[in-house]
């Protein structure tokens, strides 16, 4: 007789739950990126469709006070512009991006190299964080370096274009500075390799 009740008792406890309306589980936050904190977009086979940066990092003459000879090339990663200066207390300003938190640098360096829709070999760091990258590209519109490279010393950096313009103003690549494909190829035919490099995190003033 106990077990009779026993049973009765909890067949009406599930017909209870049975009854009670099923709501849907609460979803976590969705993923949203800072400025500075997007994933690093190093993308191959993407080609771009449109070639415009934000209107504030897009090319124009500003008042430029500096030292530095007519012709050089002045990086302001904080700020997310590149100067080439030229004179009279102006210069050239172009819309860039940079290395994200982690891949920053600074330094004094000249262009040692220029190449026309370059081609692609990720150094062994990247692949090393990124395993599924392809180990070279021929250059072309899907090319991660756009359509022109200028290269930094010796080092592994190099100022490119890009196949993601949105990025430009953002702090996303791995040290490299990009540049929307436009801008890129008008900095490549102001400049000759031996054009001084400087790379700096202050603002300009």
């Amino acid at each position: 007789m106990r077990m009779g009740w026993r049973a009765a008792g909890l067949a009406g406890f599930f017909l209870a739950l049975a009854t009670i309306p099923v709501t849907s589980q609460p979803r976590g936050p969705s993923v949203v990126y800072a400025q500075d904190e997007l994933p690093d977009v190093e993308t191959p086979g993407v080609v771009p469709q449109q070639e415009e940066a934000s209107p504030q990092f897009q090319k124009q003459v500003v008042f430029f006070r500096t030292n530095e000879e007519p012709g050089t090339i002045i990086i302001h990663t904080s700020e997310r512009y590149l100067y080439l200066v030229m004179g009279n207390n102006r210069a050239l300003r172009y819309g860039v991006g940079v290395g994200r938190d982690g891949f920053t640098w600074q330094g004094l360096h000249k262009i040692t190299r220029k190449a026309e829709w370059p081609d692609w070999r990720p150094p062994p760091e990247m692949i090393e964080r990124q395993p599924y990258l392809p180990r070279f590209m021929a250059g072309g519109p899907g090319n991660p370096l756009g359509a022109r490279a200028l290269y930094i010393g010796t080092t592994i950096y190099r100022i490119h274009g890009t196949n993601q313009p949105h990025t430009i103003g953002h702090a996303v690549s791995s040290g490299c500075f990009r540049m929307v494909n436009n801008d890129v190829i008008d900095l490549f035919d102001r400049v000759p390799i031996g054009t001084r490099v400087i790379v700096k995190h202050a603002p300009a003033m």
